[in-house]
């Protein structure tokens, strides 16, 4: 059998082509290396700026008296955080050099002045690899081209961020100690009604002041966001912001900040974290200080009291939405009083103005919202009432109500102020105040306690619980003041009432959009021949459509 003899396969060299990185190496060793410098501090104080100076002489020294170096421009940012690069322009502007492909390699201090952020500065110095830059830290001596530098930026990266995040939180325990004493931080560059005394302290801008004042007032007469926003830009005053167009949300801003009666709330916001930095609202999560007559007030307290019942109540309108309408019946309106008041008897939806035109001539009329959209369906018997007919039984039932005897207002004012009293609660203030400060105590001695040595001692999870049950008494604490702050802003209001009334007796009246906001609860349509008017606290008069 003849067999066949085996072929020795030939030995076949393949030569692989160096990657791009490596070839840019090598062409830095025939090239002059094109090189930028970054150099940054974190705050503007003297001698962090001073430090500052220092970085750029160093790098413009050192680049150009390294042979083959050639200087493409020092980048530098000033009182800017290492923990995030969107607000670094000069680091960005630095960047975008390097994808241009005019920087070979960028030369800093260290890994903390590049970025404090661990994922960030390797992000960085990955993407800058790629594209064959180099960055050069000079304190860890580490070259980030070389692959292996990635463990070690990681590492000193940590550090870096630790330190960030050491220094955030002595930052944050020092507010926290200031807000404990009451220290308040007015934000006078975007404030209108206030500027810094030279005392240090808030004191008032008069004729800032009295936009304010206007602003107030107009909400409370019945005028919408929207009105109130349209007259100030009319009248050309500015925004706290030194705009000239005003939105609806600087406005509900102006209305609802407890400064402008003179206290302070701190800690309503919070930043969640040193490296994401992102706002939250402090819904307990963080201590919350309320600090009472820190400054002048522009605003009296009833008066802001009032505003916050009026912004609550107004957003707290049930939608009802008519069809074939593009706004929901719910949306406050300043312009007609009754699209607030007005109700169907039958069915309890609210009525809506309507134009009627009949043989050329146009008449307004009111229409419950049910009828108008589903005829019949829902609502069977309530009547379209003509507004003229509305609106002079409303006034001669307010008229009526002023002008009868004495007796009336006074069963009136004793009948609302029981309404106000009540079931009574027992007021636990004094019992709750004594038990926070206890707890208090007992997590102060508990920290006192610990050392390093027992440390592993703490209990955590009775200290979680004590700072549940101080949060929840200070939440009923809040409650109790907020539910006395309503009776007394009650009695307030009905007092004007009663003033109102007492004036208006035998001193005829025409209807008035702002008077019925004032004093009327609502109004209810009963038949096509009767309405009910029924008083802000309570009383009840019927009138006949006539």
């Amino acid at each position: 059998m003849e067999m066949t003899a085996s072929v020795k396969p030939v030995k076949k060299v393949i030569t692989i082509p160096a990657t791009i990185t490596e070839e840019k190496q090598r062409e830095r060793s025939y090239k002059q290396l094109r090189v930028a410098a970054y150099c940054r501090v974190s705050t503007m104080q003297e001698e962090q700026l001073n430090s500052y100076e220092v970085q750029k002489r160093h790098y413009e020294e050192k680049i150009n008296s390294e042979p083959g170096w050639t200087l493409v421009g020092i980048f530098a940012d000033k009182g800017i955080t290492g923990t995030s690069t969107k607000k670094r322009d000069e680091f960005n502007k630095m960047i975008r050099l390097c994808r241009k492909g005019k920087v070979d390699m960028i030369i800093t201090k260290s890994i903390s002045r590049f970025a404090r952020n661990t994922l960030d500065c390797i992000a960085i110095t990955r993407k800058l690899r790629d594209i064959g830059v180099d960055v050069y830290f000079e304190e860890q001596n580490i070259h980030s081209i070389k692959l292996s530098s990635e463990l070690y930026i990681a590492i000193f990266g940590s550090a870096a961020q630790n330190e960030s995040e050491n220094i955030s939180a002595n930052v944050r325990w020092g507010k926290e100690a200031s807000a404990s004493k009451g220290n308040v931080t007015f934000p006078y560059k975007y404030f209108l009604g206030y500027r810094k005394g030279e005392d240090g302290k808030p004191e008032i801008v008069p004729e800032e002041a009295e936009i304010i004042r206007n602003i107030y007032e107009r909400f409370l007469a019945g005028e919408s966001l929207g009105g109130i926003a349209k007259y100030l830009e009319d009248k050309g005053i500015l925004t706290p912001g030194g705009k000239d167009k005003w939105s609806y949300s600087t406005i509900r801003s102006i209305l609802s900040n407890e400064k402008y009666k003179g206290d302070a709330i701190i800690n309503k916001t919070y930043i969640e974290d040193c490296i994401s930095k992102r706002v939250r609202v402090n819904r307990g999560e963080r201590t919350k200080y309320y600090v009472e007559n820190n400054h002048p007030a522009i605003i009296d307290a009833h008066t802001f009291n009032m505003v916050q019942e009026e912004l609550a109540r107004r957003a707290g309108k049930p939608k009802t939405k008519q069809i074939g309408t593009k706004t929901e019946q719910g949306k406050y309106s300043s312009k007609y009083a009754l699209t607030e008041l007005l109700i169907c008897g039958e069915c309890k939806t609210p009525y809506r103005r309507c134009t009627w035109t009949s043989n050329g001539k146009k008449k307004i009329v009111w229409r419950c919202i049910n009828r108008l959209d589903y005829g019949k369906k829902y609502c069977h018997h309530s009547p379209s009432v003509e507004e003229s007919v509305l609106q002079d039984a409303i006034m001669r039932a307010i008229m009526r109500t002023a002008n009868h005897n004495i007796d009336v207002l006074k069963n009136l004012k004793m009948h609302i102020s029981m309404g106000l009293e009540g079931v009574p609660v027992e007021d636990k203030r004094i019992d709750i105040q004594i038990r926070i400060a206890e707890i208090d105590a007992e997590f102060k001695q508990m920290v006192s306690d610990v050392s390093e040595s027992n440390s592993a001692e703490f209990d955590e999870e009775k200290a979680a619980a004590l700072m549940n049950e101080k949060r929840g008494l200070t939440q009923q604490l809040e409650q109790y003041a907020h539910a006395e702050q309503k009776r007394e802003n009650a009695k307030i209001r009905l007092s004007q009432i009663y003033t109102i009334l007492d004036g208006m007796q035998n001193h005829p009246m025409e209807y008035d959009d702002r008077l019925v906001r004032q004093i009327l609860e609502c109004v209810v349509v009963e038949s096509k021949e009767e309405i009910k008017v029924a008083f802000v606290g309570g009383m009840e008069v019927k009138e006949r459509l006539v």
